[in-house]
């Protein structure tokens, strides 16, 4: 959440920082702001709202100056209003100052600094920043800085810059993302990477505890210790196409139409010259699986119904007992891991505070660590004992599509890994299964091309404000993700319920007309399935039907249909759950919702 853009160099700064901010919107915000030392001074213009009110502002008031500081605001402390955006300065305006995550002990400080006289100007964390920086200033602008990081406690990503040092720009960073944008006679700082591809594929990755000091031409790295630190120069193999929308109306419709490629490109870039799965980052060898007793998958939102599904994975290919656990109550419920258990951290960004916080909680126990992430040098890429990237490309869109779905391969395919080596499938049936994993990037592309009847299905819901989703067995650890993204880019109030569960309570909401999204993809549980859709159907419900070709059986119970290919139960959920994506994505668009930027919610969530 929020976004960070630095620039020093020849260029106007105003452009290259709202350009790279408008990179950044997708990762939620609600206000936005720009610094910009001008020569003689620091010259602050912050606005609530869109970005494009911000825009109009510096039309009307243009800042001029080539090294400059903006932010996008995700509102924590403090309500969004144009105080409370980004930057901040002192009471002087003669440091400017941008920042990521919470200062914890802000109250404190705020209260020490009152006392000294110090007025502040909004309800923020991150001002609290600017006027230690300031009181600790006393022409050294990086000793400063240190000594201001030395009084702060939590997450941060920093940008300062100061009126007097029109040529330096400091970054520092501590558990929330940073990067530095490597150019000719010119330097940046991002919170992404999408910031700066247009400019640059030359990053620094900062690491906790870096302090950055950036000039036109050099780039110096200091550990906390003042200790100047070598960098490795990373390359950035994706283009700025990648991250734009390509003709598509929505980050989300064209993210969902990338699935099959990016499922496709996450198994073969890890087949081996004999067509098994080789992880080349993980060292997981049969005798390390012998010694594991216990696995927990660990993650949020989106990326936890990724580890249900990888859950239910494990354990019927690999025969081994796993345990899912959402990352902001893992460290707190004092879990039973030792040296013994296996700890998978599933992330998109990679950058996740809650999942990075329960890597360290496993790691302090002594546990194994595995990451699943999307993004190259992430905080716990790095910080995992193991990591298994996956291969979906950018992902811009807030409401994760590609990711998921990409996340789940590699849980399957990591299953397969262990049932192999565990010699609980001979190669045989190793094989067969790997094949079968093969076949969902076509699979999906035949959901994808009955999206015509998802938005006639799609129009039917525009207005409704409840609903609900059900499904058993793998199906319901599906629903609980078409569930969330119905709630969260559509505003529909829906839940999802093991179908088994609707007659110990939640059947009582069930009236005429309420929609109910029905999946029966499990042969096994087919008929149990319809017996659950009967019992709404009997209250009056409209019956959405996910089900796989040749089960015509539904068409009995359900007002409609949507039908998946023929394909394994194991990966049946995986295919169907691109109409659960299609579905919420065009009840959205239908409504004239801001589909890839929904209200209060962030792409990366670096705050607890």
């Amino acid at each position: 959440m929020c976004g960070i853009v630095g620039y020093i160099g020849a260029r106007q700064a105003v452009e290259v920082i709202m350009d790279g901010l408008s990179r950044l919107e997708y990762r939620g915000y609600d206000s936005a702001g720009v610094a910009v030392n001008d020569g003689r001074e620091i010259v602050i213009e912050k606005k609530k709202g869109r970005l494009q009110l911000l825009e109009e502002e510096l039309k009307v008031k243009p800042l001029c100056g080539c090294m400059g500081i903006g932010h996008t605001r995700w509102a924590t402390h403090g309500e969004p209003s144009d105080a409370n955006s980004h930057p901040h300065s002192d009471e002087t305006c003669s440091l400017a100052v941008v920042h990521n995550g919470i200062i914890e002990n802000y109250l404190e400080i705020k209260s020490e600094l009152k006392k000294n006289g110090v007025v502040f100007k909004s309800e923020t964390d991150t001002e609290v920043v600017s006027h230690l920086i300031d009181f600790y200033y006393s022409g050294d602008l990086l000793d400063a800085v240190y000594k201001t990081l030395e009084r702060v406690r939590g997450a941060y990503a920093l940008g300062v810059i100061h009126k007097d040092r029109p040529d330096v720009l400091i970054a520092a960073r501590k558990d929330s993302p940073l990067v530095i944008g490597v150019g000719e006679g010119e330097n940046f700082i991002a919170s992404d990477i999408p910031a700066l591809l247009k400019y640059t594929k030359n990053v620094y990755l900062l690491e906790d505890g870096d302090v950055a000091v950036l000039t036109r031409d050099t780039i110096e790295v200091y550990d906390l210790q003042r200790k100047k630190v070598s960098k490795e120069l990373t390359e950035i193999t994706w283009d700025l196409e990648s991250a734009t929308k390509g003709g598509y109306p929505h980050f989300m419709i064209k993210e969902i139409y990338e699935q099959p490629h990016g499922i496709k490109e996450t198994i073969t870039r890890r087949l081996d010259e004999n067509g098994l799965v080789r992880f080349d980052d993980i060292k997981l060898t049969r005798e390390d699986l012998a010694e594991i007793e216990s696995i927990y998958i660990v993650a949020c939102g989106t990326a936890y119904h990724a580890g249900m599904v990888g859950r239910k994975a494990i354990e019927k290919i690999a025969r081994i007992k796993v345990e899912t656990d959402i990352s902001s109550e893992f460290r707190y419920d004092t879990p039973f891991i030792d040296e013994k258990t296996l700890v998978i951290l599933v992330s998109q960004s990679g950058e996740t505070l809650d999942t990075l916080a329960a890597l360290r909680e496993a790691k302090k126990r002594g546990a194994r660590t595995l990451a699943i992430t999307n993004v190259m040098g992430s905080s716990i890429a790095r910080e995992a004992e193991h990591v298994i990237y996956t291969w979906a490309g950018p992902e811009i869109s807030v409401a994760s599509t590609k990711a998921y779905t990409t996340q789940i391969t590699c849980l399957f395919m990591l299953a397969l890994d262990m049932a192999f080596k565990k010699d609980v499938l001979d190669l045989e049936s190793y094989r067969t299964l790997l094949e079968k994993l093969k076949e969902v990037p076509e699979k999906i592309e035949a959901v994808i091309e009955n999206e015509p009847q998802v938005r006639q299905i799609a129009d039917k819901l525009v207005n409704v404000e409840h609903g609900f989703f059900i499904g058993r067995g793998m199906d319901y650890c599906i629903a609980l993700e078409g569930s969330l993204k119905m709630k969260e880019i559509s505003y529909v109030h829906t839940e999802a319920f093991a179908a088994g569960e609707l007659k110990h309570g939640t059947i009582a909401l069930i009236e005429p007309g309420t929609p109910v999204i029905a999946l029966a993809t499990q042969q096994n549980l087919f008929e149990k399935s319809i017996s659950n859709i009967k019992e709404v159907k009997a209250r009056g419900a409209y019956v959405i039907g996910i089900t796989v070709e040749g089960n015509t059986l539904i068409e009995q119970v359900a007002d409609d249909v949507l039908y998946v290919p023929r394909v394994d139960d194991l990966f049946a959920g995986l295919v169907g759950v691109v109409y659960l994506q299609l579905l919420a994505y065009h009840v959205s668009a239908m409504k004239g919702l801001d589909v890839d930027k929904p209200r209060n919610l962030a792409k990366s969530v670096t705050v607890e």
